[in-house]
């Protein structure tokens, strides 16, 4: 497993860069690994790996069409409905999570998510590798390092139980309150 590329990349790409046209992002299978400048809580380090996603997601009876460009992109100006890193940090920054459309879907509206993604523009750095099965190597990389952003599989991981109870929490609150328009 030749991990380096996400562990202790020779490039971590901006928003800026990634969201030029054409995106450096190749639109391949792969896995992206997330370096933060800031972090979204004090307590959590700096500078170094936090979160690792793959695309496209294997399921039991498909694959998703997703690709690095597509998701790579999609974290940064996507929302947190479509973003699990999305969700998770503006949860830590605290910005209100509410239901919006038809109430089924939580966002931190237009406003939240504005300054969600100025965070990350500010402060989220990426890098991919290509992968032909990424799921394969997220399983490895969420059992092997202290990624304390990622959620599923990573039971292990000191912040897990507080990034769950943080997110239930912002859920629940958006179902106390009216659906934004």
């Amino acid at each position: 497993m030749e991990t380096t590329s996400l562990i202790d990349p020779d490039r971590l790409w901006s928003a800026h860069e990634v969201l030029l046209r054409p995106s450096p992002v190749p639109a391949a299978p792969g896995v992206y690994g997330w370096h933060f400048e800031q972090t979204p809580h004090k307590d959590m380090p700096a500078e170094r790996l936090l979160y690792v996603g793959i695309a496209p997601r294997y399921m039991a009876n498909r694959t998703s069409t997703q690709n690095l460009r597509k998701r790579v992109l999609y974290h940064y100006r996507g929302n947190a409905a479509g973003s699990t890193l999305r969700l998770t940090l503006g949860c830590l920054l605290g910005l209100e999570l509410r239901r919006v459309g038809s109430g089924r879907r939580m966002t931190f509206g237009k406003a939240g998510e504005a300054t969600l993604s100025q965070w990350m523009a500010d402060n989220a750095r990426v890098c991919w590798m290509e992968q032909d099965r990424p799921w394969e190597l997220e399983s490895q990389l969420i059992s092997r390092l202290d990624l304390p952003l990622n959620l599923d599989q990573n039971r292990h991981n000191a912040y897990h139980s507080r990034l769950k109870e943080l997110r239930a929490q912002a859920r629940q609150r958006a179902r106390d309150l009216p659906i934004s328009t």
